[in-house]
């Protein structure tokens, strides 16, 4: 569902707002629902979508890789996503296994179980990547 970031037609006292703007709707002024990306067991999920300047953003609703890099090392290595531990953003996240910018995630690398700080925005990138904790 397209969401308009603008002022409402109508005043708080019931009056009509008289256009402050040469037309009402701009694709600048368009927004958009959160892709609220899940992590998943079964299979990943991506959407693409043209916003303005004919720029192509992929959402990313479900995942269940990550790529991850160590510190020090420049050599990416793919992870499977196993839960999120903490989420900053918002702590009932962390319930719902919601990765946002700054999530804590634990992945399996090398048979191990490890935690790793996602670096990406993955409803924006369509991408999940993280550096190894």
């Amino acid at each position: 569902m397209t969401q308009w970031h603008t002022k409402s037609k109508r005043k708080s006292t019931g009056g009509n707002r008289k256009a402050v703007r040469r037309c009402d709707k701009l694709l600048a002024w368009k927004g958009g629902d959160a892709a609220a990306t899940i992590v998943s067991e079964e299979d990943e999920r991506r959407k693409s979508r043209v916003v303005k300047g004919s720029v192509v953003k992929v959402k990313q609703h479900r995942a269940k890789f990550a790529t991850v890099m160590e510190k020090g090392k420049k050599k990416a290595m793919k992870a499977e996503i196993l839960s999120v531990e903490e989420n900053t953003a918002n702590r009932l996240f962390t319930r719902r296994n919601i990765i946002t910018k700054g999530a804590t995630i634990k992945i399996k690398l090398d048979g191990k179980e490890q935690t790793a700080k996602v670096t990406s925005r993955p409803g924006q990138d369509g991408i999940v990547q993280a550096i190894l904790e």
